[in-house]
C-alpha cells in the first residue's frame, strides 16, 4: 500500500473521531441546556406555588382573626346576657 494512501485514510480516520468528538459535545450542551430550560420552569411554578402558598396563609391569618375577634364578641354578648338573666348566678351577687 502506497504511503499517501496510509496518511490519507488516517487523516480520514482522525477527521471521523474529531467530528463524533465535535458532535457528542454539541449533543451534551444541547441537552445541558434544555436541563437548565427545564430548571428554570421549575424554578418558577416552584416561585408561583410559594406566593400562592402564602397568600393562603395571609388569608387563613386573616380568618382566624375574624373569628376570634367574633369569638370575643360572643363570649361579651354572653357575658352581658348573664348579667341581666336574673336566674343566673354570678360571683358579682
Amino acid at each position: 500500500m502506497d504511503t499517501w494512501l496510509i496518511i490519507v485514510i488516517a487523516i480520514a480516520a482522525v477527521l471521523v473521531v474529531a467530528v463524533a468528538l465535535w458532535a457528542l459535545s454539541r449533543s451534551r450542551n444541547r441537552q445541558l441546556e434544555e436541563h437548565r430550560a427545564e430548571a428554570g420552569e421549575h424554578r418558577e411554578k416552584s416561585e408561583l406555588q410559594s406566593l400562592r402558598a402564602r397568600e393562603r396563609e395571609q388569608a387563613a391569618q386573616d380568618e382566624l382573626e375574624r373569628a376570634q375577634t367574633e369569638r370575643e364578641v360572643a363570649q361579651a354578648h354572653a357575658r352581658r346576657a348573664d348579667e341581666l338573666d336574673p336566674d343566673v348566678e354570678t360571683p358579682s351577687r
